[in-house]
């Protein structure tokens, strides 16, 4: 069964899976955030790098499970596979969209 959800977030799981973490200006705005790991990620050029470092050091791929809108954020449930203590585990992507672009992502489990 498959998860519809809006074209960035499905980008953004694309973009994320495949390693292309230069074409994340396709789903991010220019002066979007990303929480992850405690760290947080401001404007696309950090976002990349995050993307890169990320891909490289747990090899991980997204398969998303549910998509819930709450408050104005989209919330993807996702399982995260990869190269890290427990995998898989279950993640919550939340999205902040606007203008058909990601303007906020957080990632927690």
């Amino acid at each position: 069964m498959s998860v519809q959800h809006p074209d960035p977030i499905e980008r953004y799981v694309q973009i994320a899976n495949s390693g292309t973490a230069e074409a994340a200006s396709e789903c991010f705005a220019p002066d979007a955030t990303v929480y992850d790991e405690g760290r947080t990620y401001e404007g696309v050029a950090a976002i990349k790098n995050w993307m890169a470092a990320t891909k490289k050091k747990y090899s991980h791929t997204i398969t998303p499970l549910e998509l819930a809108e709450r408050g104005g954020q989209s919330i993807l449930k996702a399982r995260l596979a990869g190269n890290f203590p427990g995998s898989p585990i279950t993640v919550n992507f939340t999205f902040v969209l606007a203008d058909g672009k990601i303007h906020s992502l957080e990632i927690r489990s």
